[in-house]
């Protein structure tokens, strides 16, 4: 995937900043609730109409991703605790920054980005849905092409470059093939697997 081609590339350099950051003693988790509040904010300047600035902000905020993990890691050691609140904050994060733009586009003519801005978000939670549910049964699901990497890079694009209308499309169709290509890989893997009890389906 392409996320694991950037960790191969600018792996030396997130090495040197975590080493920084540990010095300084930063926690893990205090760059992932500060990563996540930046790009709520990131969503509030896309709701005022700073479509091209929010797009730089959002490269800018999302790089912090890259080091809570490795953080954790390679300083404090990862736990699970860590891992859960990250996976929930990006969610959060992702969720704030659609609804930003989807704010913004509300207040303009027509109804097609709204609706498209609904499935990539929708889509978009469920890819990350699916890996959790099947990983939570034993089951490696990272399968797919629009990650969140992947989906961030391309809102990025959009809206630096004013390609945001062509980037939801591609983001709403693309992540829900996402989750749909995994749910299909899932059910290669497991569809004749018995389970002792059947799995809760509850939030």
């Amino acid at each position: 995937m392409f996320t694991d081609w950037l960790r191969r590339v600018f792996g030396g350099i997130i090495s040197a900043i975590v080493a920084s950051l540990a010095r300084l003693g930063v926690h893990p988790n205090t760059l992932t609730i500060a990563g996540c509040l930046l790009q709520l904010g990131v969503g509030g300047v896309l709701g005022a109409g700073h479509l091209r600035l929010g797009g730089i902000l959002l490269a800018a905020t999302s790089v912090l991703d890259a080091f809570d993990g490795a953080l954790a890691r390679q300083r404090f050691g990862a736990t699970r605790f860590g891992a859960f609140l990250d996976s929930c904050l990006d969610r959060v994060a992702e969720a704030g920054v659609l609804i930003g733009l989807g704010w913004y586009y509300l207040h303009q003519p027509g109804q097609t980005p709204e609706l498209l801005i609904y499935v990539a978000l929708a889509g978009s939670l469920l890819v990350s849905y699916a890996r959790a549910r099947a990983e939570g049964l034993g089951i490696r699901c990272r399968d797919g092409l629009f990650t969140r990497v992947e989906r961030t890079l391309l809102l990025v694009i959009g809206l630096v470059a004013g390609w945001v209308i062509p980037v939801l499309w591609i983001l709403a169709i693309g992540t829900v093939l996402t989750a749909l290509h995994r749910m299909v890989r899932v059910y290669l893997q497991v569809r004749d697997d018995p389970i002792e009890q059947a799995p809760t389906t509850q939030g």
